[in-house]
C-alpha cells in the first residue's frame, strides 16, 4: 500500500510543481507560499477530522512536538525556497534539483537513523545524482 501513495505522492508533488509556477506569476513568492500553506493547513485538518485522528492530540509527548515542530520549520524553510527557486528559474531544472534531497535524505538516514547504506543504496544515490546534474 505504501507503494501506492508513494507514486499518488510523485503525481501529487509534479502538479505541484506545474500548478505553483502558473500561480507566482507576478505575485512575492513568499505571498503565494502563504496561501498555498493556508489551503494545506485547512485540506490537513480536514482530515484529521474526517479520520477521527483528533482524539490522539492529547497523546502528543513533548518529543513528538519537539520534532514536528523542527520538521514544520525545515519543510517551511525548503518550501520558502523552493517558491523563490521556481519564480526566478525553469521547473525544469529547479524541480530536479529540489529532488537532491532523495540523495540527502538517504545519506542522513543512515547516519542519524542507522539505516542500511549498502552498495546498491550508494549506486543508486550516485545514479539519482548524476541523473540530476544530466537534467540540469
Amino acid at each position: 500500500m505504501w507503494l501506492i501513495y508513494a507514486l499518488l505522492s510523485a503525481v501529487a508533488a509534479s502538479l505541484t510543481a506545474i500548478l505553483a509556477k502558473v500561480g507566482l506569476a507576478g505575485i512575492n513568492s513568499h505571498l503565494a507560499m502563504a496561501v498555498r500553506t493556508v489551503v494545506i493547513l485547512a485540506l490537513t485538518w480536514g482530515m484529521v477530522f474526517i479520520v477521527g485522528a483528533q482524539k490522539e492530540i492529547s497523546g502528543l509527548s513533548r518529543h513528538n512536538l519537539i520534532f514536528l515542530t523542527l520538521s514544520g520549520v525545515t519543510a517551511g524553510m525548503s518550501w520558502l525556497f523552493y517558491f523563490k527557486a521556481l519564480q526566478l528559474g525553469d521547473v525544469s531544472k529547479v524541480a530536479p534539483i529540489d529532488k537532491l534531497s532523495v540523495v540527502l535524505t538517504i545519506v542522513l538516514a543512515a547516519i542519524f537513523l542507522n539505516e542500511p547504506f549498502t552498495a546498491k543504496t550508494a549506486a543508486g544515490s550516485v545514479l539519482l545524482a548524476t541523473g540530476i546534474l544530466v537534467l540540469i
